[in-house]
């Protein structure tokens, strides 16, 4: 089994979407003032931690040239929602300290190992697959552990037996068929180089030559990656402008135009887009076979007994909220 095979399988172990968070950071070179923003109990979620939470995120949504107005409405619904998890999070902590619950690194091993299993991967394969879908075995193992934590409040708070059936595993199948008859992905670089909306027409004209000289070095047979850290003026350009793995479907109009026809190891031309001009790297195309019932029977499974823990700690946790201290201050 090759690695780029891996991810569609890979989705259904961690618990829940993994979200894609962003939001909106302060001008260079402002003066970042922390204070509360939230109150759990008796605990704080500073500005700072928020934010700190957010960055690295920020310039992924930036750099996919939405609209402005549906831009700033994804940066503002996922701050917020950002933040409700944040204010879940300090409950959960909470209550698995009263509880005494701990989740231990053979824990997260043995939910690897039956993973690897359940799957038939190699530990290279693994880590390729999730490198392909954005994440280090570092960040999966900190999902896994959340994952098991989850299950194990669900296990102590709702003491009920959860039962999955053939016919549970086949209407979702049915349900979801989209998902089984694969598909691409691409694995995305850029380097971007801002233009001020008030820059005059001749500083334009220089960014875009200096860009198109970029390309050429690269054409020329430098390392995109390496160019993407030298040049790219955003806070991705220390990872080489790696935005990660998308569906065709994610990405923008104007990208899907640009990259529709490029293959691995190909660039779009020079784009002048909403943050100013960029180039995108195809860094990987990855084909997802289609799944028949049979070979995607243990994914389904895993995927439903993680929905109906999830469900059940959600009801859990807007008791737990209703019944704490909970204030939101901004």
């Amino acid at each position: 089994m090759t690695a780029k095979y891996c991810l569609a399988r890979l989705g259904g172990l961690i618990l829940g979407a993994v979200w894609m968070v962003v939001a909106m950071c302060p001008p260079a070179g402002a003066e970042m003032v922390d204070r509360i923003v939230a109150v759990v109990n008796d605990e704080v979620i500073s500005f700072f931690e928020l934010n700190r939470m957010l960055r690295p995120y920020t310039e992924k949504i930036k750099t996919l040239n939405y609209p402005p107005e549906q831009e700033l409405l994804m940066l503002r619904k996922v701050r917020a929602d950002l933040l409700s998890q944040m204010i879940d999070q300090k409950l959960t902590d909470q209550e698995t300290e009263r509880a005494r619950i701990k989740v231990s690194e053979a824990d997260v091993d043995q939910a690897i190992e039956r993973i690897k299993r359940s799957g038939n991967y190699t530990d290279q394969e693994l880590a390729e697959g999730l490198r392909q879908e954005g994440f280090t075995v570092y960040e999966y193992r900190d999902r896994l552990r959340e994952q098991i934590l989850r299950a194990k409040l669900v296990s102590l708070r709702i003491k009920s037996k959860i039962v999955i059936t053939e016919d549970d595993v086949m209407d979702y199948y049915e349900a979801h068929a989209d998902d089984f008859r694969g598909g691409k992905k691409y694995h995305l670089r850029n380097i971007l180089m801002r233009v001020s909306p008030y820059a005059a027409d001749a500083e334009k004209k220089a960014i875009r030559q200096k860009m198109t000289a970029i390309r050429r070095q690269i054409s020329a047979g430098k390392s995109f990656e390496s160019m993407a850290r030298k040049y790219s003026q955003t806070s991705l350009a220390e990872e080489g402008g790696d935005l990660g793995v998308f569906s065709f479907a994610k990405l923008s109009p104007q990208l899907q135009k640009a990259i529709k026809s490029l293959k691995k190891g190909q660039m779009t031309s020079v784009l002048d887009t909403e943050q100013g001009y960029q180039l995108f790297y195809i860094e990987e195309v990855i084909d997802t076979p289609e799944k028949s019932l049979e070979a995607a029977m243990p994914e389904i499974e895993e995927k439903l007994f993680n929905q109906i823990v999830d469900e059940r700690f959600r009801s859990w946790l807007s008791e737990l909220r209703e019944n704490s201290y909970i204030r939101i201050m901004e």
